[in-house]
């Protein structure tokens, strides 16, 4: 068996609001927490796990050194600030991916241009050399050019049948990684098989273990692997979705810990996610409840909205994690909404036992945008929920739609 489990699984139970929510826990100490037998994709999910622990490990060298040092900030033509980490994340994975699957193509975030007009290809280099495994020969500017390109919007056209290929967030929330405090940040990838997504791997470098949702026994098993110093979730199409710190060395086994939704069945006792642009005025749940940040303070008429920055990813790791109820979204006009904003977080909370779909209640499309696979068309915006909530939240979206 492929799976050393050296411990058995630890089960126990959490209670929320007073014991009026419900969710389970199960520890498995493995290199992976399910047989490779039980998972069709196993190898493509431990390599995803490798490199994205790779790349968070990159992303904590850039950042150790971002208030110190120029020119590790910078900044697209559409003023969202982007990183030396950001390229360099893009180049590690893809370049790591290439080597294991290079029939597989790569849908991702960046291209070179931006690097090849300010001469930073050599910047980049340096950290991604840092953190990539073994090669040949050591790489060069060029390979971190082209590995960048392999995910760009040119580098390949799909059409309208189901297809394979990898979806990559560099580092969703870039806003957070460039602050000094606790704002969170997600480098996500995700494998898509005819059509379907199969696998997805988060790492969260700065994600805190919340021990007051954690039994003693709970806390002393997984002492080892927690610290509050970043997570990295996975799901597997069928095996669920889990957790485990990224203090674990790479390759080693690990503590992982079975995620669940939460199981809140009421609206104002939920914990909700909406985007950083984005208002509680303009949502439609605004006309039944206001809401707060107090969480000692929740009245009958108000529902508790939770910090989470920056980006859409680390909202939807709250959920799976069940940390958070429900993430909202509304589509806006002119605004486009990308794939690797969202694939990954989309396995990940179905695994869990959620629900992501539009407004309408349909599913998300990944294969809407048929040249490239680069944007969704969710009808009026993304609702990700516990299947207890999701529906009666869109029946009040349906009733507000009416008025």
């Amino acid at each position: 068996m492929a799976m050393d489990i050296l411990r058995s699984p630890v089960s126990a139970v959490r209670l929320f609001n007073g014991g009026a929510t419900r969710s389970r826990r199960f520890n498995v100490r493995a290199t992976l927490p399910f047989p490779q037998q039980n998972a069709k994709h196993y190898k493509e999910l431990q390599a995803a796990i490798d490199v994205v622990q790779r790349a968070c490990r990159l992303c904590l060298n850039v950042k150790s050194s971002l208030f110190s040092t120029d020119g590790k900030v910078l900044e697209k033509n559409d003023q969202t600030p982007v990183t030396v980490a950001d390229f360099g994340v893009q180049a590690l994975i893809s370049f790591e991916l290439n080597k294991l699957f290079p029939s597989i193509p790569l849908v991702a975030e960046e291209d070179s241009a931006f690097l090849r007009t300010r001469n930073l290809a050599g910047t980049v280099l340096d950290a991604v050399t840092d953190t990539a495994s073994s090669t040949c020969k050591p790489l060069t500017q060029d390979d971190v050019l082209e590995a960048i390109d392999r995910g760009g919007k040119d580098a390949f056209v799909f059409g309208s049948k189901p297809a394979t290929y990898w979806v990559l967030d560099p580092i969703d929330g870039t806003r957070g990684f460039l602050k000094a405090g606790k704002a969170l940040y997600v480098v996500g990838l995700a494998l898509v098989v005819e059509g379907e997504i199969v696998i997805g791997v988060m790492g969260c470098p700065n994600w805190e273990e919340d021990l007051s949702e954690k039994s003693s026994v709970e806390i002393e098993e997984g002492w080892d692997s927690l610290g509050g110093s970043g997570t990295v979730m996975i799901a597997h199409k069928g095996c669920g979705t889990w957790m485990k710190s990224l203090n674990s060395q790479l390759k080693s086994s690990g503590v992982w810990t079975r995620c669940f939704v939460d199981g809140s069945d009421i609206i104002h006792k939920a914990r909700f996610c909406i985007p950083d642009s984005q208002t509680w005025e303009s949502l439609p749940l605004t006309s039944l409840f206001n809401a707060t940040s107090n969480a000692d303070n929740v009245g009958s008429n108000q529902i508790l909205l939770l910090g989470a920055c920056c980006g859409s990813l680390c909202k939807y790791l709250m959920v799976a994690s069940g940390r958070a109820s429900i993430f909202i979204l509304r589509a806006k006009e002119k605004t486009i909404i990308k794939a690797w904003d969202h694939a990954v977080g989309i396995i990940c909370v179905h695994e869990a036992g959620g629900k992501v779909t539009d407004w309408k209640g349909s599913d998300i499309d990944l294969a809407a945008d048929h040249v490239g696979r680069r944007i969704i068309f969710p009808s009026g915006g993304v609702l990700v929920a516990n299947g207890n909530l999701h529906n009666k939240i869109l029946q009040i979206i349906n009733q507000t739609s009416r008025v």
